[in-house]
């Protein structure tokens, strides 16, 4: 036995006209919800728009101190040298809130390169204190050499920031190899 409904053509009429009055409500109901706040909106496309700016910034003035800094390494000049640092070191300044938009790794190499660049062009002292800063703000990272040394204790050894080093205590160090000479060498005519 097969049960088959129909329906009469006022029941039809009446499905037809709640499944179009559902489907009215449904759109109206989405358009109310994408058409949010337009102050919200604009205050978002602003700050957006700010942010994108900062980026801008930053990446020119990355641009601009890596492009001082090749110059510095191809003339091996101290003023050079400071130059690039200087530049380097303004660069994270004016992010503000836009920091999280450009990657960790980034900023922590113009960081690094800032303070290399400082110790190269003569001014240990600030080169320190953008080395504090460094680790202040990436606290339990490092960067690391092409040669697989690392940034920070590299920058300790050179900065003196090291408790005396014995020699056999050297190879424990994750620094280059003729950072570690260097320093074995200054050791050696210091102790005489």
């Amino acid at each position: 036995m097969t049960l088959d409904f129909q329906l009469t053509q006022p029941a039809k009429i009446m499905r037809r006209a709640a499944t179009l009055t559902g489907a009215v409500l449904l759109l109206g109901a989405c358009s109310m919800i994408g058409n949010s706040d337009p102050l919200n909106d604009l205050s978002f496309r602003e700050s957006r728009f700010e942010q994108m700016q900062a980026i801008k910034a930053f990446e020119d003035c990355r641009d601009e101190g890596l492009t001082l800094d090749s110059q510095a390494r191809s003339r091996a000049s101290a003023g050079a040298f400071l130059n690039s640092a200087r530049v380097l070191d303004g660069c994270g300044v004016n992010l503000g809130s836009a920091a999280s938009a450009v990657p960790k790794d980034e900023r922590m190499r113009i960081y690094a390169l800032a303070t290399l660049n400082y110790f190269k062009g003569g001014e240990v002292e600030q080169a320190r204190r953008s080395f504090e800063g460094f680790k202040a703000s990436y606290p339990d990272n490092d960067l690391y050499f092409a040669d697989g040394s690392s940034f920070t204790e590299t920058t300790e050894v050179l900065l003196g920031r090291t408790d005396p080093i014995s020699f056999g205590q050297f190879a424990a160090l994750n620094v280059n190899k003729r950072v570690k000479s260097e320093m074995r060498r200054l050791n050696h005519w210091k102790d005489k």
